[in-house]
């Protein structure tokens, strides 16, 4: 209170103008809210009070106990000359700001006390009043004139001139308390902004750009990266980055090591990490963005529950970009950084897990609802049981089987024997129909691919293999994998592992291989149809299935299990099948094998009407003379269009030429309701197994 007194008393003692101008710079201190702005107009009317060629503020850092300059006004060099920074000891500055008292030099050049004062002969400077800048709560720094002109201050009157600055003083505490509240008000918005980001975002990248542009509003960055730790390598994995200037510096996953990076110092010290002049040229990880113009960095470690997790980045295209105190905020940014990574993480985990879990329930689900050839292995031939005693030894091992089979003699029923009596039948036993999934979407059939992978690829999906893993995989119809397919399955087989399409990370999986075909698959290695390495990887043990003609024995065994099942299924009673009927069924060939004689006591079952199973032997007459009969008619039109096609005298020629006469027709279209397969009434599959067989293929242009 006496010291406001004080100051009054003084103020009334003044002359008039000097009052005037007391009072100018009060309305002007009074008129203005920005610091810089005001420093300069103050400047402008201290012309009326001062002689002075440089005017310039020299502010204590209490931090680093230095005193920082501020040039406000300058008419030559030597003002931006000094030093930006000079120590409190042994300096001029230092001293008026210690001693709180008024320093006036009339010949700068005669003064030997301060370094400062050596630094001014150099240009010129004659005269030198330097006021300490004070209020009553804080020692701020100091107000500094100077001229060429000798003598200048020595007649000045301090009392004044120190009223002045402590009218600056009070003008610049004000200022400095008005920005520390904007500054804690725009820190605690940042803190707020960015846990209301981490609440309503999982997603890494987009979590990372939404940080950064918060964080962006207080530290002025132009790139922000995020790297997670990664045990297996113990290095730091990238796994986020905004730097919109230039998007494609980012390399998803890429490696960082942990020693000589600015990340790696960060995340072993658990401490932020401060570099304004970093040489980003010494790791290829980081030339790049030397490249692009990044000359400052700070990093800080995310840290959750005492375990760091990995680094939170801001880089600049400027030369000392970032203070002490932008660091602190960054490692509170860091921390909260720190939950959301960890809840990303977990979110990621369960996600991986639902997503594998939906895939493997759908499949399951799918699985339940086809019909299978039977539900156990009926049969009590030698060659079945010789079969099965095959099946029994190589069931408990991991080796990949390759099972050679006619159509519908139970390949896969054989697989599914294999997988339960094996140590992985607690998991899953996926199945593949490699003939049944069109060529172009195999692979991702196979081996899943990433959002964006290709047109319509609208979501990740799980491929086969990676939902087969410690389980089996039964690959049926193996010898319809394309060749440019088997070599990424013959990775898999030997190396167990495979990428996504459309990423580039590798997934290791511990899958047993159990495969299935219809033909002879040497001899497709020898007519180069087939990868000679995939073949021996594939025939590690093979198992032949022999067809239901050669274990006619089993039939009446069959004929009874199908009777049994469907007659349960459509609440039938069915008591007895005539002896009769059991003859002719076991005297049939079956080319359908065991499908066919299935399909066919469906039918029965479905057209008996009391308890004696009626089964339709006429079909079975039918079926054996259908191709006899068909080649016959075929022979007779080919005659009569040509004399030389008389001559066809074997039944295999004449299938060939009629084969080729309906694809002639069908302009070689296989598939589909009009297709050569539904007008010869066969399965697709067959036909094109008859096609290989026979040696047809469809002819260039």
């Amino acid at each position: 209170m006496s010291s406001t007194n004080e100051t009054a008393q003084k103020v009334t003692g003044l002359p008039h103008q000097q009052y005037l101008i007391l009072l100018e710079l009060s309305k002007a201190i009074a008129s203005h809210r920005d610091l810089t702005n005001l420093l300069h107009d103050l400047a402008a009317r201290l012309h009326k009070l001062f002689d002075f060629d440089n005017l310039g503020v020299m502010l204590f850092d209490e931090r680093r106990n230095v005193m920082r300059m501020h040039t406000l006004d300058s008419t030559g060099p030597a003002m931006l000359a000094f030093p930006t920074e000079v120590p409190v000891e042994g300096s001029m500055a230092g001293w008026v700001w210690s001693h709180q008292q008024p320093f006036v030099s009339g010949d700068a050049q005669q003064e030997s006390r301060f370094v400062t004062l050596k630094l001014a002969r150099d240009f010129s400077i004659k005269s030198i009043c330097n006021l300490p800048l004070t209020t009553a709560h804080q020692r701020l720094g100091v107000l500094s004139f100077t001229s060429d002109k000798p003598g200048v201050y020595d007649h000045l009157d301090l009392e004044f001139a120190q009223l002045v600055a402590a009218q600056i003083a009070v003008a610049m505490e004000a200022q400095r308390y008005r920005d520390q509240l904007t500054h804690e008000r725009d820190r605690s918005q940042l803190l707020l902004e960015i846990n209301n980001t981490l609440v309503s975002n999982l997603n890494l990248r987009e979590l990372l750009a939404e940080i950064s542009a918060c964080l962006r509003k207080v530290i002025p960055h132009d790139v922000a990266g995020l790297a997670l730790y990664d045990a297996e390598s113990n290095k730091l994995r990238a796994s986020a980055l905004e730097f919109p200037d230039n998007e494609d510096l980012f390399i998803e996953n890429e490696l960082i090591p942990l020693e000589g990076t600015l990340s790696g110092l960060a995340f072993t010290t658990r401490q932020t990490v401060l570099s304004n002049n970093h040489d980003f040229t010494r790791l290829p990880s980081a030339r790049r963005f030397a490249e692009a113009g990044v000359k400052s960095a700070c990093s800080a470690p995310v840290i959750s529950h005492d375990r760091a997790l990995g680094v939170l980045t801001v880089a600049s295209l400027k030369n000392d970009a970032f203070t002490e105190e932008d660091a602190e905020l960054l490692g509170q940014v860091a921390r909260q950084v720190a939950i959301a990574v960890e809840n990303a993480l977990a979110f990621r985990q369960i996600d991986a897990l639902k997503d594998k879990l939906a895939e493997e329930k759908l499949y399951l689900e799918q699985e339940i609802q086809t019909e299978y050839n039977f539900e156990e292995i009926i049969g009590n031939s030698a060659a079945l049981k010789l079969v099965l005693k095959e099946v029994e030894t190589v069931a408990d091992t991991d080796s990949t089987v390759l099972i050679y089979g006619e159509t519908g003699t139970g390949k896969e029923l054989i697989a599914r024997a294999i997988h339960n009596l094996s140590q992985r039948r607690h998991r899953t036993l996926v199945r593949v129909n490699c003939a049944a999934i069109p060529t172009g979407l195999l692979e991702s059939e196979m081996f899943g691919h990433e959002r964006g992978a290709f047109t319509g690829a609208i979501e990740r999906r799980i491929g086969r293999f990676e939902l087969a893993d410690r389980g089996t995989i039964f690959l049926d119809e193996v010898e319809d994998i394309p060749l440019e397919l088997q070599p990424k399955l013959l990775r898999v087989l030997q190396e167990h592992e495979f990428e996504r399409l459309g990423s580039s990370k590798v997934i290791r999986v511990d899958v047993r291989v159990v495969a299935a075909t219809n033909i002879d698959l040497q001899q497709w290695v020898t007519e180069k149809k087939f990868r000679s390495d995939l073949f021996y990887r594939l025939n590690v043990i093979p198992i032949a299935l022999p067809p239901l003609r050669e274990r006619r024995e089993d039939i009446p065994l069959l004929v009874s299990f199908f009777a049994n099942k469907f007659a349960q299924q459509m609440k039938k009673t069915i008591d007895r099948i005539p002896v009769e009927t059991m003859q002719v069924l076991t005297e049939y060939n079956w080319p359908g094998n065991i499908r066919e004689l299935q399909n066919l006591i469906e039918r029965a079952v479905i057209l008996t009407r009391g308890t004696v199973l009626q089964i339709p032997l006429s079909e079975l007459k039918q079926g054996a003379q259908s191709v006899a009969d068909q080649l016959s008619t075929t022979t007779a039109n080919t005659s009569l269009a040509s004399s030389s096609a008389s001559t066809a005298s074997t039944l295999e020629s004449v299938e060939r030429e009629h084969i080729l006469r309906v694809l002639g027709e069908t302009n070689w279209v296989i598939g589909g309701p009009n297709g050569a397969a539904a007008r010869l009434g066969m399965n697709r599959t067959t036909l094109n197994n008859r096609l290989r067989k026979l040696g047809i293929v469809r002819p260039r242009g």
